[in-house]
């Protein structure tokens, strides 16, 4: 990601000040899934993985790290899931959503001297899933899944350190909550070797409207406005089985950004996305099957333009980045 002043003050022109830097290192995401089916129609499965997730820092001579200098974001879903099917065209799915979360979020506030405001907290709470698959004539399969959002308190310290005389380190919370998804799929077998797939994906990111921080008392210490909207993504893609033992496969994806110019913040500096995505799946024997997948995003280049009045700030930048994943995957069926 790069960040560009254009003209970012602190009671006047800001002095000093660097771009920040690079704010992300290489991170790994784990996934874990095991199914098993009791019963000719009935199967049972467990899917651990981390949904959402941020990790950035930059530089702390940044031009904005009035705005924002450490970001992170973890969260650790525990998916216990079970799916009937109820004939050849239509089979159904839910499972409970048992996710943790852990944030911390740093910044610079200033009474004369420079001092680091810092919120860390965490707190564990339940959603749910639910999905359809429709197979209404051969050859086609039509699936629309919702993953419901899950409601955070979280609870830790906020603090002020290094300041002239402002520091405070205290008890506190504040709300998080993660979207609500909808995902309506459809694949279509053209040929033994050839597959379509194409999906949309509606995200409910309108439920993060703030980061309110608050002392145990339940009085503000800081309100972050964020203002998400909900946003769709749309996604096509191409499956091609070699033989029995590859199988390659391609797609594309735009995603809408749920960030808008009135309050997008250096935290999370995003953009619309548009990702162009390839892999393969090696099947080695009856047992034991390997997956590899690329992915490279393009963030379009957007604007920041916010004021934080405690701080006498306000900035105004423009930002644009790109991401590079690479994803590896073992199967083994027993």
């Amino acid at each position: 990601s790069e960040m560009r002043d254009t003209g970012s003050t602190f009671g006047g022109p800001l002095t000093g000040g660097n771009n920040g830097g690079n704010p992300f290192d290489p991170a790994v995401v784990p996934n874990l899934y095991i199914t098993h089916q009791t019963t000719d129609n009935f199967w049972i499965g467990l899917g651990i993985t981390a949904p959402f997730g941020l990790e950035l820092e930059y530089n702390d001579d940044f031009f904005a790290r009035y705005d924002s200098l450490e970001n992170e974001l973890m969260t650790i879903d525990i998916q216990p899931s079970m799916a009937y099917r109820f004939n050849d065209w239509l089979s159904v799915g839910a499972g409970i959503n048992y996710q943790f979360v852990n944030a911390k979020l740093t910044s610079v506030v200033s009474d004369g001297a420079e001092g680091i405001s810092e919120l860390e907290g965490d707190d564990a709470s339940f959603g749910y899933t639910a999905s359809v698959l429709l197979e209404p004539w051969e050859h086609t399969r039509l699936g629309v899944n919702y993953r419901s959002t899950v409601n955070h308190t979280l609870d830790g310290r906020i603090s002020l350190t290094g300041t002239a005389g402002s520091d405070f380190n205290v008890a506190g919370s504040a709300r998080l909550s993660t979207p609500d998804i909808a995902n309506f799929a459809v694949s279509h077998d053209i040929s033994e070797q050839w597959t379509l797939l194409g999906q949309a994906n509606w995200y409910g990111w309108n439920d993060f409207e703030a980061i309110t921080a608050r002392n145990a008392a339940g009085g503000i210490i800081e309100n972050v406005v964020q203002n998400y909207q909900a946003v769709w993504g749309y996604a096509i893609g191409a499956e091609y089985t070699y033989d029995d033992e590859w199988t390659f496969r391609a797609g594309y994806q735009y995603d809408n950004t749920p960030t808008t110019d009135e309050y997008r913040t250096t935290r999370i500096p995003d953009g619309d996305r548009q990702w162009f995505t390839a892999g393969t799946t090696y099947n080695m024997n009856n047992g034991f099957s390997f997956d590899l997948g690329l992915a490279y995003i393009d963030v379009d280049e957007e604007t920041i333009n916010i004021s934080r009045n405690s701080n006498l700030a306000a900035i105004n930048a423009e930002t644009e980045g790109s991401v590079a994943i690479v994803s590896l995957g073992l199967n083994y069926k027993f």
